[in-house]
């Protein structure tokens, strides 16, 4: 579906929302529950929390949270156990591995998920029509992967081989065969490097880098944020230049970040959810998908790789930190 049919349909679907979805119960306390794999004490959670508190729901008077932060894939099955016996409203449900976890345990709590492709993943139906318990966020993943080798060529200039890591638990075999295929389009033969847990991820940079890659291309993937710190640090070490899934890690201290800010998607979600607790059926709210991309590129992080980035590309950059 084309982008701008696809926001047509959003709004005249919003437009016929029942009125009585569109303002909250005076009195009454709504139960918001959790299993994400950011941590409570978050910029991203905060955004939420903040739109929360400009739509009426406010945590500690009309608004009850339970459920569990910074959960980790090994802690996935207990946490979906705690949640789903609390009975909450709804669950903000984290990228794939956790939604489809909670929709083997409920089909009746509306499930509100940000996930790399929601349809292809098989978690709705369509974006259009989700169907089910679940709706939320697809972040077009797949075509931005593209997006962002694309962008690694050009900011290593003369670049042969190039190194793609991809979280096994999410990564497709063919996105990663399409991935291959992009890159000898640009003259660049691509090996792909993997991982399933946050440890495997310094040993399969460390490989990458002996195989002679030149540079990374993280493919997307929650652990990105969640081991944003410790990727980093490899990275550095490693001297390889690298692109990221968002803008914002190249704000903490990556080269690169190329998609919508996640500070920006967390905000959408939470309008999501406020109206799923008005009233509206998650079968009924279509998916949506980021509006807003944006390349932001460290320039700080490339002089302490010793790494320069043309001047063309710095350009053409929505974010430059200097």
């Amino acid at each position: 579906m084309r982008r701008r049919e696809f926001i047509t349909l959003v709004a005249g679907a919003a437009a016929t929302l029942p009125l009585a979805a569109r303002a909250q119960e005076a009195g009454r306390l709504y139960r918001l529950g959790f299993l994400v794999p950011v941590a409570r004490r978050s910029a991203a959670v905060d955004a939420m929390f903040d739109e929360f508190r400009r739509s009426g729901f406010v945590e500690g008077q009309n608004l009850a949270v339970t459920g569990s932060f910074g959960v980790t894939n090994e802690q996935i099955a207990d946490a979906v156990s705690a949640v789903v016996t609390a009975a909450p409203d709804a669950i903000v449900a984290g990228p794939e591995l956790y939604t489809r976890a909670l929709q083997a345990a409920t089909r009746t709590i509306p499930l509100v998920s940000i996930s790399e492709d929601l349809v292809s993943e098989g978690l709705v139906v369509s974006l259009a029509k989700p169907g089910g318990n679940i709706t939320g966020i697809s972040l077009l993943s797949p075509e931005l992967d593209d997006k962002r080798q694309d962008i690694l060529v050009d900011a290593v200039p003369g670049i042969r081989r190039m190194a793609a890591l991809a979280d096994l638990s999410i990564t497709q075999k063919r996105h990663l065969q399409q991935q291959q295929e992009v890159a000898r389009s640009r003259g660049v033969e691509l090996s792909i490097f993997s991982y399933a847990r946050a440890d495997d991820i310094a040993p399969a940079l460390d490989e990458a880098k002996a195989w002679g890659a030149e540079a990374v291309n993280f493919l997307a993937s929650p652990m990105q944020l969640i081991s944003r710190g410790l990727i980093f640090d490899r990275m550095m070490a490693l001297r390889l230049p690298a692109i990221y899934q968002w803008p914002d890690m190249a704000e903490e201290g990556g080269l690169m970040g190329y998609g919508p800010g996640f500070l920006q998607v967390s905000r959408q979600r939470a309008r999501q959810i406020v109206k799923i607790l008005r009233g509206v059926k998650p079968a009924d709210l279509p998916v949506e998908q980021p509006s807003k991309f944006e390349l932001a590129i460290n320039l700080r992080t490339a002089k302490a790789l010793g790494h320069e980035i043309p001047a063309g590309l710095v350009l053409r950059a929505d974010k430059v930190i200097e």
